[in-house]
């Protein structure tokens, strides 16, 4: 048994997974580029304060799941590692002074987040995220626009049935008196409330409207539904988000208990899900609208809209639907000579075909050639060059692993040739 292992609820992302997740990030990077979002890189920790302030204090992720960090004794400042990526982005937003961009600011991150949470399937406490945000705009359009590029990701993914979970949880004009008619009813049904809820309920009753707890499916269902009491102003921008939603062709389906799980959120809140699978893993990630947290954050008011996407996930549920993950990649070409001891030749060689722009590796061990083509097989390369007395004639020997054919090809023509069969390959 090994001695060290990766920490609980942490794992070890091998050579044979890294496919898949670099594919990924590949249909991220590319869709940001396409929609106009460009990159930005934040600290993996921030004060605490960003996300007691930003994320909320009440909030499972503040109150437990913060990896908060020791700082030596001359430091101050608490720090935490980010548990998600919108209050350190927005953080960034006011420090550096952004608002004098021109507005919205489309912004977009990959990495990785953490949270001191149970471990379980598709759950971990260093986990990826795809963040996307804009901010400064106000309208439903935008909404529209992120929901719809979120949707896009899991379609050029290749994942199946994921449909929108679509929202309103109100503003600080209609908010307050809902939340005040939310606690009303919980607190009349309080004897039927698990501990945890009756927690919530003195600190954050929003939140019992997101409670896992299947004691609470009913009073959940018959709670009064903000929708139902939303202010004008919020009412029309939900509808107009749902007619800009309806324009794109996005799948949604309309879901009163929505609230999300952070305090930041205003009028749109959306989750993706995957239809018909079953349990927690069914979401893949979310977002919504925060049009007070630039301001919570020492910034003047300033409207938002974000989601982030959770990769882990989408990972798992390709798995489970079968989608078959990309190979690791395997070198085009492996460098073997005739004679065990001339690596040197073998590793020049196999140097002046990479910066020809051609993969390839070189066998650095010194033993006989045919152990060396056994490699080159079992590395997975679709050709290897074999150097001999032939060389001084400026010709090596070219051997298509895959086809059990070789000749000879002139120095010169080598790239050409090794492309031509790389294309002829490629195109079956």
């Amino acid at each position: 048994m090994p001695s060290f292992r990766a920490p609980r609820g942490t794992r070890d992302l091998l050579p044979a997974e890294r496919p898949a997740w670099e594919r990924l990030a590949a249909i991220a990077s590319d869709l940001a580029r396409r929609y106009g979002y460009a990159s930005i890189e934040t600290p993996i920790f921030e004060q605490t304060a960003v996300f007691e302030r930003g994320v909320g204090e009440a909030t499972d992720i503040v109150e437990k799941e913060l990896f908060r960090i020791q700082p030596r004794s001359e430091e101050a400042e608490s720090w935490a590692l980010r548990p998600e990526g919108t209050a350190g982005i927005v953080r960034a937003y006011v420090q550096h002074g952004l608002h004098t961009l021109p507005q919205p600011v489309r912004v977009q991150y990959l990495g990785p987040m953490f949270r001191y949470d149970r471990p379980q399937a598709g759950r971990y406490r260093q986990f990826w995220q795809w963040d996307v945000e804009a901010i400064g705009d106000p309208g439903p359009a935008i909404d529209a626009e992120i929901v719809e590029l979120g949707h896009r990701f899991y379609v050029e993914a290749g994942l199946p049935n994921v449909k929108v979970l679509l929202n309103s949880i109100g503003d600080g004009a209609c908010r307050p008196a809902y939340v005040t008619e939310l606690t009303a009813y919980f607190a009349s049904h309080r004897e039927r409330l698990p501990e945890l809820e009756r927690s919530r309920l003195a600190t954050n009753p929003l939140r019992l409207l997101d409670s896992k707890d299947p004691e609470m499916a009913a009073l959940i269902a018959a709670a009064p539904r903000i929708v139902d009491r939303l202010c004008d102003a919020c009412r029309t921008h939900f509808d107009a988000v749902r007619a800009h939603l309806d324009a794109l062709g996005v799948p949604v389906r309309l879901e009163p208990s929505l609230v999300r799980g952070l305090d930041y959120y205003t009028r749109t809140a959306f989750e993706f899900y995957r239809e018909g699978a079953e349990g927690q893993q069914q979401a893949l990630g979310g977002g919504g609208r925060y049009d007070g947290l630039v301001q919570l954050l020492g910034g003047k008011p300033t409207p938002g809209i974000g989601f982030a996407l959770g990769l882990d996930r989408v990972v798992l549920a390709l798995a489970e639907e079968r989608i078959a993950a990309p190979a690791p990649a395997h070198p085009a070409v492996f460098v073997t000579g005739a004679d065990p001891a001339d690596t040197v030749s073998r590793l020049r060689f196999a140097t002046d075909l990479r910066h020809g722009g051609i993969c390839a590796r070189a066998d650095l061990g010194q033993r006989r050639l045919s152990r060396q083509l056994e490699q080159a097989a079992r590395e997975g390369a679709h050709f290897a060059v074999i150097l001999g007395d032939e060389l001084r004639e400026g010709l090596v020997q070219l051997r298509d692993l895959r086809a059990a054919s070789q000749h000879p090809v002139p120095l010169a023509d080598l790239a050409r040739e090794i492309e031509r069969g790389e294309q002829s390959h490629r195109h079956g």
